[in-house]
C-alpha cells in the first residue's frame, strides 16, 4: 500500500516539483589527474554513460534530467579531493557523488565535505577496509569490494601458483597499508611467508634503494601494491632493470594496459586479479562502452554501476535530495525485485514509478552487503603478450 501512495504521489505531484523538474546534476569524482589517471579515463565515461541514459529516458522523476559534473580527485591529494568536493555540492550543487576513486582522498571528501552538508557518496574503487567502519551517517556505499576480501584473493591465487615466500611494497596511504596488512594476513595464515612488508612513496624518480632492501629480503614474487601511473609502475622497472624480480603479483591498482604498455615484454609473466565478473550484465556492459568510445576496464563498471544506484535511489525515494535517497540505496540494490542489467535503466525507473521493485545487477553483479559495500568478485588476470588477459573469475 505504502509503495502505491507513492506511485501515485510522484505521479501527480512530478509536474509541480521545482527542485525535481530542473536539471539534476551529479557529481562524477574521480582522479582524472594522478595516479591512476590511465583507469579514470575509463570510470569516468562509464559513469557518464548510466547519467546519460536515465537523463535521455525522460522516466527519473517526472522527466527530470541529469547533468554530470567532473571533480578532479587527484587520487593521493586529500587537500586537493576536499576542495573538488566542497566546489562540487556548495557551488555546483550536485546532489550526490559518484566516488572518490581512492581510499584516501575518498575518506577526507566523506569525513570532511560529504557527511557535513548530508551529502551521499557511491564509490566505485576505493577499497580500504578502514571504510567499512568509518563513521558515515548513512551517507557512504561502494560498488567495489573492501581490500579485506581482495586479501583473501591474493593469498588464494599465490598459493594456487606454488609460491610461498613473497617480497611486498605498498604505497604509503590508506589503500596501500590496509591491502598490504590484508595480503599479509591472509597469506601468512595459509602458511606462506612475508620476507619484507615495506612502503614506498609515490612520485620519486628513483625507487633504487627501495628495489635494493626488497632484494636483500627476498621472495619469489614480488607483490606490488601501488598505483599504475605511480609508484609502483616505477618499482617494477627498477626491479626489472637490476634483475631484482622478473615476477610480479599486480592487485587491482596496477592493473590496466597502461602498465604493460609502459614496462613492455618483461613483465610477461605475472599476474593478479581486480574486481570483475563473467555475468551477463558485464558482457552487455562491455558492447554498451564499446559503442560509446571507451573501454571496460578496471572499475568502469562499477563506476556505471555506481551512478546508476544513485539514480534509481533517487527515484525510489521520489526526490533527489541526499537525506531522502540515502534510505534507498540498499533497497534498489538487492533482492527483492526484478532483475535489472546495463542498458535497463529506464525499464527500472518505470518499475519502481510504478510501486514494483528491482534488484539491480547491473555491469558488476551488484549485492550490497553488511555496511553498503560489494559482496565480492574478482577477475583473475595475467600479462601474456604485452597485454592484459583474463584468466578466470573468482
Amino acid at each position: 500500500m505504502k509503495k502505491l501512495i507513492l506511485a501515485s504521489a510522484l505521479m501527480a505531484t512530478a509536474g509541480t516539483q521545482t527542485v525535481h523538474a530542473e536539471d539534476i546534476k551529479l557529481g562524477v569524482f574521480l582522479g582524472f589527474t594522478g595516479a591512476i589517471e590511465s583507469i579514470v579515463a575509463d570510470m569516468g565515461p562509464a559513469a557518464e554513460l548510466a547519467i546519460k541514459e536515465v537523463s535521455d529516458s525522460g522516466a527519473l522523476l517526472g522527466g527530470s534530467t541529469v547533468t554530470a559534473v567532473r571533480g578532479d580527485t587527484t587520487c593521493t591529494d586529500s587537500a586537493a579531493a576536499t576542495a573538488a568536493a566542497e566546489r562540487l555540492i556548495t557551488s555546483d550543487k550536485v546532489s550526490a557523488l559518484v566516488g572518490g576513486d581512492c581510499s584516501g582522498v575518498t575518506t577526507a571528501a566523506l569525513q570532511n565535505v560529504a557527511m557535513p552538508n548530508g551529502i551521499v557518496m557511491v564509490s566505485p574503487s576505493a577499497t580500504s577496509p578502514a571504510l567499512s567502519t568509518v563513521e558515515d551517517n548513512g551517507l557512504f556505499f561502494r560498488t567495489a569490494p573492501s581490500d579485506a576480501r581482495q586479501g583473501e584473493i591474493v593469498a588464494d591465487i599465490l598459493n594456487e601458483k606454488g609460491v610461498k615466500t613473497i617480497a611486498m611494497t605498498y604505497t604509503n596511504n590508506d589503500y596501500g597499508k590496509g591491502l598490504a596488512e590484508s595480503i599479509e594476513k591472509n597469506f601468512t595464515a595459509s602458511g606462506g611467508k612475508v620476507s619484507i612488508n615495506a612502503a614506498h612513496e609515490d612520485g620519486k624518480g628513483d625507487y633504487s634503494a627501495e628495489v635494493g632492501a626488497l632484494a636483500a629480503a627476498g621472495g619469489e614474487v614480488l607483490v606490488v601494491a601501488g598505483y599504475v601511473d605511480q609508484g609502483g609502475k616505477g618499482i617494477i622497472q627498477a626491479s626489472l632493470d637490476t634483475g631484482a624480480f622478473d615476477t610480479f603479483y599486480l592487485p587491482d591498482g596496477m592493473v590496466g594496459d597502461a602498465l604493460p604498455e609502459a614496462i613492455g615484454p618483461d613483465l610477461n609473466g605475472s599476474y593478479g586479479a581486480n574486481p570483475g565478473t563473467d555475468s551477463p550484465g558485464a558482457a552487455k556492459f562491455a558492447e554498451m562502452a564499446e559503442a560509446a568510445g571507451f573501454k571496460s576496464g578496471p572499475f568502469s563498471a562499477e563506476s556505471y554501476d555506481a551512478a546508476a544506484l544513485i539514480m534509481l535511489a533517487m527515484q525510489a525515494a521520489g526526490s533527489s535530495d541526499s537525506g531522502k535517497l540515502k534510505d534507498k540505496v540498499m533497497d534498489v540494490a538487492n533482492a527483492p525485485g526484478e532483475k535489472i542489467f546495463p542498458g535497463e535503466l529506464k525499464k527500472a525507473l518505470e518499475i519502481i514509478a510504478g510501486g514494483g521493485d528491482v534488484d539491480y545487477v547491473g555491469a558488476s553483479a551488484v549485492e550490497l552487503v553488511g555496511a553498503g559495500e560489494s559482496a565480492g568478485n574478482y577477475r583473475q588476470i595475467a600479462i601474456e603478450g604485452g597485454k592484459v588477459t583474463t584468466v578466470g573469475y573468482r
